[in-house]
């Protein structure tokens, strides 16, 4: 019974090594997409920003400033 159960602890070890290899493979993922996203946040606020600066260009030229 030695060769089975030694064949189990193997099994169950590769398991084990598996499923973190999985997880570790999601939490990537996951940071990857949050960097993403904060990326994403940053460009739109420097748009918006750009935005509001270039509107208040314009209607200081309508104004004769």
């Amino acid at each position: 019974m030695g060769f089975i159960d030694d064949a189990k602890e193997t099994a169950e070890a590769a398991a084990k090594r598996a499923a973190r290899s999985v997880e570790d493979a999601v939490d990537r993922a996951k940071d990857k997409a949050a960097e993403i996203k904060a990326e994403a946040k940053v460009k739109e606020a420097k748009a918006k920003r750009e935005s509001v600066h270039r509107r208040k260009e314009a209607k200081g030229k309508l104004r004769g400033d």
